[in-house]
């Protein structure tokens, strides 16, 4: 995997709150740096839990809906959701562990 499937406001309830298993969703825009910077973190993460939780990215700036439904801000911002809902939720950027512990937490381990 090298990078993140984008998701839309139009898909995001099909493949984020109606997903048969959990998914992280990176909130991001491409004037955005810290996004930029947080992305292969991200990369990284999914490539190592991808077997077991999708990893999406939505563009702010396109698909200014589902972000605003979530509540988010601030940019970058990271949600874990487990049956549809937020379970974890990140502002800024967050060191990998903080973000990989999470997501193990999410699945169990």
């Amino acid at each position: 995997m090298r990078e993140l499937r984008e998701v839309t406001d139009q898909t995001f309830d099909a493949e984020v709150l109606r997903a048969a298993r959990p998914v992280l969703v990176e909130y991001w825009a491409p004037w955005c740096r810290p996004c930029r910077q947080l992305e292969p973190i991200l990369v990284e993460l999914a490539n190592r839990f991808a077997d077991r939780m999708d990893f999406v990215r939505i563009d702010t700036a396109e698909n200014p809906i589902a972000p605003a439904d979530q509540q988010v801000l601030h940019l970058p911002t990271v949600q874990i959701f487990a049956d549809g809902q937020p379970v974890h939720t990140f502002r800024g950027s967050k060191p990998k562990n903080t973000m990989r512990d999470a997501i193990e937490a999410t699945l169990g381990g």
